[in-house]
């Protein structure tokens, strides 16, 4: 828990305490209740999973499916609005900026061949996704992409690319360090 904390406190200048995080941010509190719901899920009480995590979307405006796999340090900066699927699959030290959404793609059409199929997002380690951004269907993001702001991926997005616009296109590399909002100085001359 420890280093979840300073995880956040390390990439948002806004946080002044591992106390006023426990607290105050609504992303904390997603991810201590997806860790509840998820284990629910797998001990196979699929309804106590997703009252847990019903539970926790009425508290924080946050709905992660309990399904979703979710490593280490997973950062939902404000966090309003964001969704993520039941088959998503989140790496290491990912950051998600408010508005955004892991989605599936045609559900309502053919829903019994879309069971225990893999239809949601896979983000890789050090990703960063920028509010509003909608990442749909079974796609993989590679490690320390950047996903700008409102931009739609529906594209397997290569490491270190800088994604922008609807559809989202490829407009350069990143380094790999942190960079809020998922925007370089590079990115905003294109």
């Amino acid at each position: 828990m420890n280093d979840f904390l300073q995880s956040i406190i390390d990439r948002d200048p806004a946080a002044k305490s591992k106390v006023s995080l426990i607290l105050t941010y609504p992303g904390v509190k997603a991810i201590f209740f997806h860790k509840i719901a998820n284990f629910f899920s797998i001990a196979k009480f699929d309804l106590i999973a997703r009252i847990i995590s019903q539970l926790s979307r009425f508290l924080t405006g946050i709905e992660i499916h309990p399904k979703a796999k979710i490593g280490k340090n997973l950062f939902i900066d404000h966090g309003m609005g964001v969704v993520i699927g039941e088959t998503s699959e989140i790496g290491d030290n990912v950051t998600i900026y408010h508005m955004v959404t892991l989605g599936g793609i045609s559900p309502s059409i053919n829903s019994d061949s879309q069971r225990e199929i893999k239809r949601h997002p896979t983000l890789m380690d050090n990703v960063v996704v920028g509010s509003g951004a909608q990442i749909l269907g079974p796609v993989i993001i590679g490690k320390n992409a950047k996903v700008g702001a409102n931009a739609v991926v529906t594209k397997d997005v290569p490491e270190n690319a800088v994604m922008i616009g609807i559809p989202a296109r490829n407009v350069g590399t990143t380094s790999g360090e942190f960079k809020p909002y998922a925007v370089t100085e590079d990115s905003n001359e294109k």
